[in-house]
């Protein structure tokens, strides 16, 4: 091994070593409209679009100090979609309806964000990277109104077992997928320890269970979310 090579391998450790004692950790919580995709396309309508919410905890790991850093994550996210149809504010010959669903996942993002300061607190950031979730909760419900009389019914949802490490998955029509994954892309600020930002995730795999033609690519999550969070520790 070469002088040059031993002294490049001690620098790079000590960046390394350097980045690292800049690593940080957060909290971060926000508001998702969430959605199910309707055609192989990747199209939604507005009209199903569902608030719910995101919270959970990060890291921030520099790669280059001040530049670009590695920010996984793990997060509890609500996604769904909804059906509508007749006038709530006009029952009485037809009902209305409303049809939800709303799972919940264990969700971890796994984001390379590049920042670029603009003052000597600020930072402007943009990240991208993949999330991978697991399905733990969720309902499906059904309000119908008619005549000004109020019904709603709820029931759970099933999951298969549909994970990586698990080959017999369980899977059925009526189930959902336990398993999604996809990527996210984000833009925001850094103001010294707070961070404010908005993000779309955009999932790759179908979310109802015993679905398996590659010429059926319907109905998929989309998420974007608007959060706020602190990192704990050094600027």
């Amino acid at each position: 091994m070469t002088k040059k090579t031993i002294l490049l391998s001690i620098a790079a450790m000590c960046i390394s070593f350097a980045a690292m004692s800049q690593a940080r950790v957060g909290i971060k919580a926000g508001w998702n409209l969430s959605n199910i995709t309707t055609d192989n396309s990747g199209g939604t309508k507005d009209s199903r679009s569902l608030s719910g919410f995101n919270a959970g905890v990060i890291a921030d790991l520099p790669l280059v100090p001040k530049i670009l850093s590695f920010q996984p994550g793990v997060f509890y996210s609500t996604k769904g979609s909804k059906i509508e149809s007749g006038d709530k504010n006009n029952s009485t010959t037809t009902p209305f309806i409303k049809y939800s669903v709303t799972p919940s996942y264990i969700e971890i993002p796994l984001n390379f964000v590049g920042k670029i300061p603009i003052g000597p607190t600020v930072k402007l950031f943009g990240g991208i990277g993949p999330y991978f979730a697991f399905g733990v909760a969720g309902k499906n419900k059904k309000e119908v109104v008619l005549a000004g009389v109020t019904t709603t019914t709820s029931t759970s949802i099933k999951w298969d077992d549909d994970t990586p490490f698990n080959s017999n998955n369980n899977s059925a029509p009526g189930k959902w997928k336990r398993f999604d994954w996809g990527g996210n892309v984000q833009v925001g600020a850094e103001i010294s320890n707070f961070l404010v930002s908005a993000q779309y995730g955009i999932g790759f795999s179908k979310v109802y269970s015993g679905q398996s033609s590659s010429t059926d690519e319907k109905n998929k999550n989309r998420v974007f979310s608007v959060s706020v969070g602190y990192l704990f520790g050094g600027k």
